[in-house]
Parts: structure tokens; C-alpha cells; sequence
């Protein structure tokens, strides 16, 4: 029975890397956006700075040394940390001057803050208590990434359109969510499980709103103000009037606003 356990989460621990890699990829429509135009607009650097520093704390919680029987979380995370780097670079060639050292400075910060996560996990604690406190850290971030849909959520219901929440990537995050919540259930995981049951949860609201809304595609003229998330995290960016960028920015907003929704 255990055996059949086992094999069952490894093919949901599959299936999540699988739809996660695709949420990590998204952001690439975006950046071929902003190598073309070879700026970076009004679009933020933060969400990909911080989504970096959630990957880099989950593939950590997956290894080994901290937890058992969880590398696939380690793999797509450290895949994750990989993509995010570069999309910080390409991010940081292409913005204003005057943004550049704040960019960097974040990004500073933040290696240094999970260096330090790292240091005390192996130095301060061990065993059980060691998973408590990188388990802590990695859900807490998590649950941040997954609870900035909230902005998206908000714009559809007072827009009434879906017009900046595209199905197949609100699916793909019900996906996500579910496997891995699978994954942490039949794992006995808990902090795994309450992230992704917090994204899997707000990602099924989308959906709904998706069918409620689908038929209104068309935004409200006097909408001045786009809110968009950018992928992990509630992001927002205010943007030139929904009229003047519809035709030249459809497809790169529809991508952005679901940037690391893992």
C-alpha cells in the first residue's frame, strides 16, 4: 500500500513540475517585449526578485538534509531560481539608471537574506526543528506568491472583464496547486500543503470569475488604470489608458498579470 502511495505522489510531484515550469516560463513574453523595445517601461523588477528568493527557499526546504522524499521540490524551484536570475539581468540591463541601484540592492539583500536562512538552518537547528524553520520560511513566502492574485481578482470584479485574466494560465495554476496539494497531502507535508492549498483555493476563485465574467470581454471605457500582476506575487503596475494600449500590449499584459503564480 505504501509503495502505491508513494508512486502516486511522484507522479503528482511530475505533473506539478510540469504545469509550474510553464508558469515560470510565462514572464518570457513579457522580457521579449522589453528586449525589443530595449526598456523596461513601467513593468516592475520587484515580482521577479521575490519570486527568485521563493524559489531558492523552497528548492532548499526539498533538500535532503531538511526534509525527505522531496527533490521533485528542489528540482522545479532550483529551475525556478535559474529562470528568475535571468529574467533579474535582463530586467536590470534594460532599466533607468536611476533604477539600477535599487534593483541591485534588492537583490543583494535578498541573496544575503537566504544565505543567512541557509547558515542558521545548518548551524542553529537540527532534525525536526531544522524542516520547522525552512518549512516556515518557504510556506510564508509562498502564501505571498500565491496570494497576489487578489489584485487580478479585484480588477475583474469591478471591471466585470476578464479581459486581463486569460483561462488556460488561471487552469494552469488549479493544476499546479492541485498536484503539489496532492503531493504535501499523501506526503503528510503541511507546509507544502498550506501554500499550495492557499494558491489552489484563490486559483478556483479565478476560474469562477472567469465563467461569470467570460461574455463581458470589453472594459469599461472610463478604466484609466490597469492593475497588473506580475507571476508569484501581487505586483501591480498602473499603465496608460486601457483605449490607447489595447491593440499593442494585449498579449503582453494578458502574460504579465500571471507571473509566479507558483
Amino acid at each position: 500500500m505504501g509503495g502505491h502511495v508513494h508512486t502516486v505522489q511522484f507522479v503528482c510531484g511530475i505533473l506539478g513540475n510540469a504545469a509550474t515550469l510553464f508558469l515560470f516560463l510565462v514572464p518570457t513574453f513579457t522580457f521579449k517585449r522589453i528586449i525589443k523595445n530595449k526598456s523596461t517601461e513601467k513593468f516592475s523588477g520587484i515580482p521577479y526578485i521575490m519570486t527568485f528568493l521563493n524559489c531558492l527557499l523552497s528548492a532548499w526546504y526539498g533538500l535532503p538534509f531538511i526534509t525527505s522524499n522531496n527533490i521533485l521540490i528542489t528540482t522545479i524551484n532550483g529551475a525556478g531560481a535559474a529562470i528568475e536570475l535571468i529574467y533579474v539581468i535582463i530586467f536590470f540591463l534594460y532599466a533607468p539608471n536611476k533604477q539600477k541601484g535599487k534593483i541591485l540592492a534588492m537583490f543583494v539583500l535578498v541573496v544575503l537574506a537566504f544565505a543567512a536562512a541557509a547558515a542558521i538552518s545548518v548551524v542553529a537547528f537540527h532534525g525536526k526543528n531544522r524542516k520547522l524553520f525552512c518549512g516556515t520560511a518557504a510556506t510564508l513566502f509562498s502564501i505571498v506568491m500565491y496570494g497576489s492574485p487578489m489584485s487580478i481578482i479585484r480588477l475583474v470584479i469591478r471591471t466585470k472583464s476578464v479581459e486581463y485574466m486569460p483561462f488556460f494560465l488561471s487552469f494552469a495554476v488549479v493544476v499546479s496547486c492541485s498536484c503539489w496539494f496532492i503531493y504535501a497531502m499523501l506526503g503528510m507535508d503541511p507546509f507544502i500543503g498550506t501554500s499550495t492549498g492557499v494558491g489552489l483555493a484563490l486559483g478556483i476563485v479565478q476560474l469562477i470569475l472567469y465563467f461569470i465574467y467570460c461574455d463581458k470581454k470589453v472594459l469599461n471605457k472610463k478604466t484609466c488604470t490597469h492593475e497588473s500582476l506580475q507571476m508569484g506575487n501581487g505586483h501591480v503596475d498602473n499603465v496608460k489608458s486601457f483605449n490607447d494600449e489595447k491593440q499593442s500590449s494585449f498579449h503582453d499584459k494578458q502574460y504579465s498579470d500571471v507571473h509566479e503564480q507558483v
